[in-house]
């Protein structure tokens, strides 16, 4: 469906919160919105559709969300012909649309993940309306493709299931995803070799939890297998994927990763908690002693890998001997790097309502132990790269400094590095002359052949 558009081309801006799955479905709004005859923007004030594709995973998210909302009010009124969108999963909580639509009445669509396939339909009704359109019901199955407007031309994210069955106490996501869908292998591989033959060079597969993959389909297929297929299709140069559940990291997984030398050997294991205590009342489904013993096994049959991770601090009930094991799983398995996260209670959650929830001022101190012990490791783990000659997928000019070029290594570390014209996608290798806790520089050795 088209809308009707005047004589000069409109243009529409997306701003996308939160996880990778987010950013794939801000494409698919932007590529239903090309296929409608709209043209994207740099500006929200230039937009004649203006879309917030929200998180719901943390209350600071929210919190940026109505604060943007608020400033959104001045603009509706210099411009009431705009379409203002409030997309994604932070509205598909229970409650969320209705206190939305009364409090910020000029916001024109709210919409959830489960109704992505209805888009351009409900944008056109929210045209046509008088009042603000809601669309949460869990009805869309996410069984059919999307057009996609993609944000990059070299590197791509590829769905490969929706929704998560893992139901730990601290998350909302599978309240507003629903359960895990897998998508059919056969559609994953058409996309991948679409994307191989339109000159990508990498993609990341993306679930909530990739390991799971395929237990809700007829074919005899985990995730392994897919990754394997996947890794024998001409053209691509990389192969990423995220998120892991530890608890469904399996050996032939770790041994698919080691024969195939287009999967990066950068494991994402978010470990949550180091305490048994805490990852049983979070429902990790593992133990200190199972995670440490999937560590051992990817360094002996993945030796060169980097292993990354997430941790929650303050979790209800959390201990100081709880904390305490948090930090000797620090020292046992030696991230590359961490993602930090303060507990954030979300209602609807089973940990929202437990006894015991921590202090803001414990959580900050411990969060602030955590991360400077991090710092220090991860220091130390890329010190160890000095001297050495990596190969980087290019991914283009720095952001910061245009001087140089930025490209990531197989193990997913950044490197910056001066070049006179080095084209994005190229595999080169830099020599390592700078190692810092986040990121690395290098000196441009040469280009290298695919």
């Amino acid at each position: 469906m088209k809308l009707c558009l005047m004589e000069k081309q409109k243009k529409y801006f997306i701003s996308t919160m939160g996880c990778q799955m987010n950013v794939y479905d801000s494409e698919v709004l932007a590529g239903y919105l090309e296929s409608m005859g709209f043209a994207a923007t740099t500006g929200e004030e230039d937009a004649d559709i203006l879309i917030l594709n929200t998180c719901a995973v943390r209350q600071k998210a929210e919190e940026k969300v109505l604060s943007r909302l608020g400033m959104w009010r001045n603009l509706k009124q210099s411009k009431p012909g705009m379409l203002m969108v409030l997309w994604g999963c932070m509205v598909q909580q229970g409650g969320i649309a209705g206190q939305i639509r009364k409090r910020y009445p000029y916001i024109d669509l709210i919409g959830g993940p489960h109704a992505l396939g209805r888009f351009p339909e409900l944008l056109e009704e929210a045209r046509i309306s008088r009042t603000p359109v809601i669309a949460v019901a869990e009805e869309e199955r996410r069984g059919r493709e999307f057009p996609v407007k993609r944000r990059h031309t070299l590197f791509a994210w590829v769905p490969i299931s929706y929704g998560c069955n893992n139901y730990c106490t601290y998350c909302i996501v599978p309240y507003v995803r629903g359960p895990e869908k897998s998508r059919l292998p056969a559609d994953i591989i058409a996309e991948v070799e679409k994307l191989a033959h339109n000159g990508y060079r990498e993609v990341t597969l993306l679930g909530q939890n990739v390991n799971s993959y395929g237990r809700d389909l007829n074919e005899q297929m985990d995730f392994a297998d897919l990754l394997q297929m996947v890794a024998r299709i001409p053209g691509l140069l990389r192969i990423r994927y995220m998120t892991s559940h530890p608890r469904d990291f399996t050996e032939k997984m770790i041994a698919i990763i080691a024969q195939e030398p287009k999967i990066c050997e950068h494991f994402h294991l978010p470990l949550q908690a180091g305490s048994n205590h805490i990852l049983t009342l979070m429902n990790r489904g593992y133990t200190r002693e199972v995670y440490l013993k999937l560590v051992e096994r990817i360094r002996e049959l993945v030796p060169r890998s980097s292993i990354t991770t997430d941790f929650i601090v303050g979790f209800p009930g959390e201990r100081e001997e709880d904390f305490g094991m948090t930090m000797d799983m620090l020292e046992k398995v030696r991230f590359d790097a961490a993602f930090t996260f303060i507990y954030s209670p979300r209602q609807g959650t089973k940990a929202a309502a437990m006894a015991d929830q921590i202090s803001d001022t414990e959580k900050r101190a411990r969060i602030i132990t955590l991360n400077n012990r991090q710092t220090e490791i991860g220091q130390e783990i890329n010190a160890q790269l000095l001297g050495t000659r990596q190969e980087l997928l290019v991914e283009g000019k720095s952001k910061t400094d245009h001087a140089n070029y930025t490209g990531r290594t197989r193990t997913n570390k950044i490197v910056h590095f001066p070049a006179n014209e080095v084209p994005e996608g190229s595999l080169v290798t830099v020599e390592i002359t700078e190692a810092g806790a986040w990121t690395l520089r290098g000196k441009y050795i040469s280009a290298d052949t695919d």
